[in-house]
């Protein structure tokens, strides 16, 4: 069955642009000339196990890294979330948290933030180049490039899913940590305390609003920036991709990844102050969240936030693209009307 699935990955209109199509040519019995082939300029063909398995350490990388860098904004941004009314906005909440734990005290949260983000990174990325390879397959070429923004929302959604279980326990401890004052202070504390007083769904009780708010999130980071790209180097960028050195391509990422985590933050901002007060309050369930905090209330901490996922998402794109170029994989352009579709158009005018 894996050889199936790979099958249709590496037949994916969505494949390597750099597979060699042409074939020795003849000249004489004892010497075969054949073109030069680019093959060499990446280290693995598209759709192999080597080439999922470095997109995954991609996305360990660009997600582990800059959630944990982050780490002090993150905090104050959950505070702001669950007690707007000691912490009043994002300067008054580092002024507040150092006040009263000092500097380090911004630190708080950091091991599960890592180890979280970096098993969810894992899934979200590597998943994401799988499904959206599998599923423009099943569409076809024309399909997949007409329908493509469904295809990297239904692809991104589906790899969401599964990196949200992943996450899910590490989220659970980090809230509590940087929420909960005198709770605990450490991962080493906290996960043998949640698993002693309330078992096993101590660590999933948040996993329905989180899929709420990583899924809408997830799909609009990866479809808003798959398109902002394409409209960047269609609008924007005044030469083609393929004349574009490796800097300038990761500029165009780092922009394109900006723009996307802006709509990204507005699009799942309630759900995500909807998880912090979830996890800040043990007896508590999504709709008691939802309704203690009010249509407003869930609104709280916006302004963080969109700095926070802005500065999140186009680091994370641009590690993940970087990751992509010193491993030399492949790197398929923005999509392109396929001929065949070409052809059907010119056709019917």
């Amino acid at each position: 069955m894996s050889n199936s699935v790979l099958d249709i990955v590496r037949n994916s209109p969505f494949g390597s642009p750099f597979r060699p199509r042409c074939e020795g040519l003849k000249v004489n019995e004892n010497r075969t000339i054949s073109a030069a082939s680019t093959l060499d300029e990446t280290s693995c063909e598209f759709g192999s196990m080597k080439y999922f398995a470095l997109c995954g350490f991609g996305g360990i990388l660009s997600c582990g890294l800059t959630h944990t860098a982050l780490v002090p904004l993150d905090l104050v941004k959950c505070r702001i979330q669950v007690d707007p009314a000691k912490y009043k906005g994002i300067f008054n909440g580092f002024r507040v948290t150092i006040k009263e734990d000092r500097v380090i005290g911004l630190t708080k949260g950091w091991a599960p933030t890592l180890i979280g983000y970096s098993m969810q990174g894992l899934c979200k990325f590597g998943f994401y180049e799988v499904f959206k390879s599998l599923y423009s397959n099943l569409l076809g070429e024309e399909k997949s490039y007409l329908y493509r923004t469904s295809l990297y929302l239904a692809a991104s959604a589906s790899a969401e899913f599964f990196a949200d279980i992943a996450l899910c326990p590490m989220e659970a401890v980090k809230v509590r940590i940087q929420t909960q004052p005198g709770w605990s202070n450490t991962l080493r504390e906290g996960a043998p305390r949640i698993l002693r007083e309330e078992g096993l769904t101590g660590f999933y009780k948040g996993l329905v609003p989180l899929w709420a708010r990583q899924i809408p999130y997830t799909m609009m980071k990866f479809a808003c920036f798959e398109r902002t790209v394409e409209a960047l180097y269609k609008y924007v960028v005044p030469k083609p991709r393929s004349d574009c050195s490796k800097p300038e391509q990761l500029a165009v990422t780092f922009l394109a990844g900006y723009i996307a985590g802006v709509f990204c933050a507005i699009v799942s901002h309630p759900a995500d102050t909807i998880v912090s007060k979830l996890n800040q309050d043990a007896g508590s369930n999504f709709m008691d969240a939802a309704r203690n905090l009010g249509l407003l209330g869930m609104w709280k901490g916006l302004f963080p936030r969109i700095i926070m996922i802005g500065t999140l998402t186009a680091l994370q794109w641009f590690i993940y693209d970087s990751v992509k170029v010193y491993f030399r994989l492949p790197r398929p352009p923005p999509p392109e009307m396929p001929e065949s579709l070409k052809a059907k158009l010119a056709s019917l005018q």
